[in-house]
């Protein structure tokens, strides 16, 4: 075991075959390893908790039954991102076409939780929160494109090289599409 309670590579790889195999307490223990991770880029793709949260548990559901197409001699971490990602971009598509066919008033909800601030949080903590949603709405409105590898390196902290092998692209495409996707969120709303 690696200090903090992690798996060593080796340990990981042992873990991913007994997995394979159909053991289903050697993937719980992987996936309480990578869940918090996966359940940060989930929520920082979708803007929202409670569907992030449903993209992950989905894509782990997905990754637990497609565990026997995944090369042993890889890293699992980004395995996962690209299936929790895909998961995401899923569940987006979803999104969209449901805001089409819903009733329109529906989504006018003056009681959403989100939107009321808590009463003991002083004026600067709503200003930052209100500075967040209009961030997290900015990259959200980004492409695709650009949006995945910038939530992958600055958000949750891969390397280029790792955001490029969960995103299948080159290393200079991951560079490129990140500073074009800060330059358009430096540019604000009118450039996203």
């Amino acid at each position: 075991m690696t200090p903090g309670g992690g798996e060593t590579e080796a340990q990981e790889q042992e873990l991913v075959r007994r997995a394979r195999a159909g053991d289903r307490a050697a993937y719980d223990r992987l996936i309480a390893r990578h869940a918090p991770r996966l359940l940060a880029i989930a929520q920082a793709t979708m803007g929202n908790r409670a569907e992030a949260e449903d993209a992950a548990q989905e894509a782990l559901a997905q990754a637990w039954l497609k565990l026997d197409r995944f090369d042993e001699t890889r890293a699992l971490a980004p395995w996962l991102a690209r299936v929790t990602l895909n998961k995401c971009r899923d569940l987006l598509r979803r999104r969209h076409w449901r805001f089409f066919t819903e009733n329109p008033f529906d989504r006018l909800d003056p009681a959403n939780e989100h939107d009321r601030p808590d009463p003991e949080d002083p004026v600067e903590s709503i200003e930052r929160r209100d500075e967040l949603r209009r961030v997290q709405a900015q990259i959200a409105r980004l492409p695709t494109s650009l949006r995945e590898p910038l939530i992958l390196v600055a958000h949750e902290g891969y390397s280029q090289g790792e955001a490029a092998a969960i995103l299948g692209i080159s290393e200079k495409a991951v560079e490129t599409r990140i500073y074009r996707a800060r330059a358009r969120l430096r540019g604000g709303a009118q450039n996203v």
